[in-house]
């Protein structure tokens, strides 16, 4: 028997290096994305909704800096300054409303108040009414749809008649017709502070059967997934199943709803301010202003155009950054 002619050559062992890289490669190869992480990243590619983001960060930090703001620039909300109008036409002098470095965005016309102080005060009033209002529409609207979509029945007849009563409701004369008649001392407040009590807490009330529909809904598909019959073949109660698998699965529609929520009650305060229902003067108001600019649109049109501009960038952002968010939480959104 003869030898081979070539021994047969044994394969190099690879280095620890090696080993290391093609480790770390297998588990890049292998690492999932959370949920939250793939929506950043798909929001990350809509400009558009990272403007209105950032436009709504701002108009957040302008308000809650508002006190700040107004003694950086030496101006009060409330200071009149009559020596700047005129005493003929009760209108700014000076052109643009009287626009000048100590008044960036001119005075009031009869009083002189300074309108670039009014209008980031006017922005808290507005953000807070907004934030708050959907807040409560929010909390109402998931507690009561997911027992009306979960427990279904008398429970969800019960529901879901009282979502379409509320719905058919004429909310703004409710709100016109209920702040008109409220007391001027309520609960430790007084004046401004229980008609932004009342706003808010009417607003969110008439507000939660949109947000009790949505997830009714979501609620009626996900009570059939595998997971929660999973949930009930182990023994979870339906407390458990309502808090710890169906609610965090709601999250998604919830916060989008929230964000696209809160410019519609930004416009319904505004429209209450416009139609005195609103803040009570002199606290600063958006609609408040456009109100009292009616009376001055021809010879001074700079008061009613800047609270019209505040209005509309701020819907307008949360439009935009709402739609983003809709579409980055939506898996069959396609950007």
């Amino acid at each position: 028997m003869t030898a081979p002619l070539h021994e047969p050559t044994a394969e190099a062992a690879p280095s620890p290096a090696e080993e290391a890289a093609v480790s770390t490669a297998d588990a890049k190869a292998v690492q999932g994305r959370s949920l939250g992480r793939i929506a950043w990243e798909r929001l990350k590619r809509d400009k558009l909704a990272l403007s209105g983001g950032v436009v709504v960060l701002v108009l957040i930090l302008i308000a809650i800096l508002a006190p700040v703001i107004a003694n950086l620039i030496g101006q009060d909300p409330e200071s009149h300054h009559e020596e700047l109008i005129d005493p003929l036409f009760s209108t700014p002098t000076g052109s643009l409303g009287g626009i000048s470095g100590d008044h960036l965005f001119g005075v009031e016309p009869v009083s002189g108040r300074d309108v670039f102080a009014r209008i980031i005060y006017g922005a808290r009033v507005s953000l807070l009414v907004g934030f708050l209002s959907a807040l409560v529409a929010v909390v109402l609207g998931t507690v009561l749809g997911i027992l009306a979509g979960f427990f279904g029945g008398w429970i969800d007849a019960l529901i879901s008649r009282v979502m379409d009563g509320l719905l058919a409701f004429p909310q703004l004369l409710f709100i016109i017709a209920l702040v008109s008649v409220m007391p001027n001392e309520m609960l430790g407040l007084t004046g401004t502070g229980v008609r932004l009590f009342v706003m808010i807490l009417v607003i969110g009330f008439f507000g939660w059967p949109y947000v009790g529909r949505v997830v009714r809904g979501q609620t009626l598909s996900l009570r059939e997934r595998e997971y929660v019959e999973a949930a009930r073949s182990l023994g979870a109660g339906r407390f458990y199943i309502l808090f710890k698998e169906l609610l965090p699965n709601l999250i998604a529609p919830i916060i989008v709803y929230a964000t696209m929520m809160i410019p519609t009650n930004i416009l319904t305060e505004a429209a209450l301010s416009f139609l005195g229902v609103g803040v009570k003067p002199p606290t600063a108001s958006w609609g408040q202003m456009l109100s009292s600019a009616i009376d001055y649109y021809s010879s001074d049109p700079m008061y009613m155009v800047i609270p019209g501009v505040a209005i509309f960038v701020t819907v307008l952002a949360f439009n935009l950054f709402g739609d983003g968010v809709r579409d980055a939480l939506d898996p069959k959104a396609s950007r």
